[in-house]
């Protein structure tokens, strides 16, 4: 939390030039690292939506709405501008621009927020204060933007971080309701909510979840009976449109920090699901932002860029409608020196131009550091309308991402982690056949202060330079006119081994459509698992408990295969009935590991019995267990007991997890599958 504390201090802004440091060496002479990267086409992900891009602007920043910063968001593609800053949100009083106990730059009024919005060509996610206000107030907020000058604001947010007003322990966001639970908060929702649509029935409302994985989510506080997700998604879930996520993950190096996208998909897979469990009927319609995020290490320099365009693209693939970074301005804390340059441990884009101690200071006042091209980057790379497709390299310092466009272009942003060396990068494709010729690429190299760009290479052969960012824009070899439509959202129903997948028809082209084909994605591969003439079909062999993403693709008389469809993702289950049953039970959790509970019975099981399972993510490991003999090996655990479970049998065990906590849904004892207890 020490980087967010930086959002309550005054923003001082000293016009100076920054210190003069050696810039990096290059890379030697000696050959690259070779690696592969395959793109698969037919693994479709999900569209780039309209407000992928944001960005978080704070009413204690004087560059706020200034044509110098809304023209720098602009030519970054910024698309969402977050207002009027972190946990100010709930100390902030629209009407007279204030926030008692904070500081006010002066002209950061809402009007001046939204000419740099207007003049950026972007949109506003505005936090309705919570914590120090009322619904009347954000209803008049509304009122005012959308009714009395009509800014049309769609993204409205309840307050700020709640979960850290002190009913967990930590205290930092304001809240002067004595009741600081989840289900207050929660009862809260709906009123803004109520309030604000009455006076706007078009806009959306977004409540805060903690993100899986991340504090305090899994903590049940005193007093409550479910943790704050449950708590908050079971009473707002049907008032609300839209979740509100904030991820700020550890790291003591940057190649650690570099590491931590891989738990996205998991992330929103797990916030997902309890979206679907307890927000109630309908819940598909709520959407996930993620309206705060930065890297711990590297903040101004190369690996800042790196996991900013790397976090930003896989939280988009996986469905999150807009990502916003930590911040435009937050001013300077301490000096290191990071791959060669100097990193001011400043998590604002633009510089702040502050001194810190020993007389060294930054770049003149809003000089892009290095994460700003990383969003200027993906930008180029991944525009609205875009879907992603799989990517995936063969080298852990290589990281791969790739949208198809409308046209049938493609684009593949490729990052080379390794701040030593360049790659060798041969690039495969499955389902798309680039045009020859050297393809546009654009890079952006450490220490860089801009992004180039040049025809070279094939599209089948690239070389990333050492810690840099690389877009190539490919052109289909053919282009096929009067193609089929991409069928639309699949859906599903799942046992433990079986699935029915059902689809929207996709529109025909120039010629009748003459079959699906649906696909399952391996990473960048695809395995076929039927095809068919109408818009269903059934599926079996699947294993319990195991996650499917899904795509199906339309193919026509003369052989033109669509795009693909959104993905479906689909857990398979317990069976509805067995010889014996399982209830697996989340006793108590601390965001890093928890004491599982497990009720077994077993209908004829005499003498010794042994339960297995196995972690559905590789970040999650058995630590100890009571009532049996516990052990895991690799990513099954067992647990061996003679005690007789026809009347029941209660064990336990801990476990540690780094990353979403995915429990387990399917049991076997003795070989036999169980239900669901």
């Amino acid at each position: 939390m020490t980087a967010r504390r930086l959002r309550w201090a005054a923003w001082p802004v000293l016009a100076v030039l920054a210190a003069a440091i050696p810039a990096a060496g290059t890379a030697g002479a000696a050959a690259a690292p070779a690696a592969t990267v395959t793109v698969n086409a037919r693994a479709g992900l999900a569209t780039v939506p309209d407000t992928g891009i944001g960005i978080n602007h704070a009413v204690w920043d004087s560059q706020l709405g200034t044509d110098q910063v809304a023209d720098l968001f602009g030519a970054a593609g910024v698309r969402t501008m977050r207002y009027p800053g972190g946990s100010y949100g709930d100390i902030y009083h629209w009407k007279d621009n204030t926030a008692p106990g904070g500081y006010v730059a002066p002209n950061t009024d809402f009007d001046t927020f939204m000419g740099g919005v207007r003049r950026a060509g972007a949109q506003p996610i505005i936090i309705a204060n919570y914590g120090t206000g009322t619904p009347q107030e954000a209803a008049d907020w509304v009122r005012y933007a959308n009714v009395t000058k009509g800014y049309g604001v769609k993204y409205w947010e309840i307050g700020n971080e709640l979960y850290g007003n002190g009913h967990y322990g930590a205290n930092w966001e304001a809240d002067n309701h004595a009741d600081k639970s989840p289900t207050a908060y929660a009862n809260g929702v709906v009123a803004y909510a109520d309030a604000m649509k009455a006076v706007d029935p078009g806009v959306k409302i977004g409540a805060v979840l903690t993100t899986p994985a991340n504090w305090p989510d899994g903590i049940v506080g005193s007093g409550d009976t479910a943790t704050w997700n449950q708590t908050v998604l079971s009473i707002a879930g049907p008032h609300i449109d839209f979740v509100i996520l904030h991820w700020y993950p550890t790291g003591s190096t940057a190649a650690e920090a570099l590491t931590k996208p891989e738990q996205i998909g998991d992330m929103i897979y797990a916030a997902r699901e309890q979206i679907t469990r307890y927000a109630g009927p309908n819940a598909g319609r709520i959407g996930i932002s993620m309206t705060e995020t930065n890297t711990p290490v590297g903040m101004d320099t190369q690996p800042g860029a790196l996991f900013a365009a790397d976090t930003y693209s896989s939280l988009l693939a996986n469905g999150v409608f807009t990502v916003d970074w930590w911040d435009t301005h937050n001013g300077g804390t301490k000096l290191s020196t990071v791959a060669g340059y100097p990193d001011y441990g400043d998590s604002g884009l633009l510089s702040s131009a502050t001194c810190l101690d020993g007389g060294v200071c930054e770049p003149a006042l809003n000089t892009p550091f290095a994460p700003y091209y990383g969003l200027k980057m993906l930008s180029t790379f991944a525009r609205p309308g875009d879907q992603f497709v799989q990517a995936a390299a063969d080298d852990p310092l290589v990281g791969a991402h790739a949208v198809r466009r409308p046209n049938g272009d493609l684009a593949v942003l490729l990052l080379n982690e390794d701040p030593d060396q360049a790659r060798a990068v041969t690039l495969n494709y499955a389902g798309y056949t680039p045009a020859a010729g050297a393809p546009q690429v654009f890079t952006f190299t450490n220490g860089a202060t801009a992004i180039s760009s040049a025809a070279t290479g094939t599209s089948g052969a690239q070389t990333l330079p050492p810690y840099s960012l690389t877009t190539v824009v490919l052109h289909p070899a053919a282009t096929a006119s009067g193609g089929p439509g991409a069928p639309g959202q699949p859906t599903a129903t799942a046992t433990d081994r079986t699935a029915t997948i059902s689809w929207p028809a996709a529109a025909p082209g120039a010629h009748p459509i003459a079959k699906y084909e649906v696909y399952r994605q391996l990473g960048a591969v695809s395995e076929q698992w039927g095809e068919t003439t109408g818009t269903s079909l059934d599926v079996g062999n699947l294993v319990p408990g195991s996650r499917y993403t899904i795509n199906v693709l339309a193919r026509d008389t003369a052989g033109n295969v669509s795009a693909s469809s959104p993905p479906l993702t689909l857990t398979t289950g317990a069976p509805a009935t067995s010889s014996c049953t399982v209830r697996l039970t989340d006793v108590t959790d601390w965001a890093s590991g928890f004491v599982g509970g497990i009720h077994v019975t077993g209908t004829g099981v005499v003498g010794d019995w042994t339960l297995t399972f196995s972690w559905p993510t590789a970040r999650q490991h058995l630590t100890g267990g009571w009532s049996g003999t516990w052990a895991q090996n690799g990513s099954t655990v067992t647990v061996s007991s003679s005690s007789p479970p026809a009347a029941g049998v209660d064990v336990g065990f801990t476990a540690d997890y780094s990353g979403p906590n995915i429990l387990p849904t399917a049991f076997t004892l003795n070989g036999v599958l169980c239900a669901a207890g």
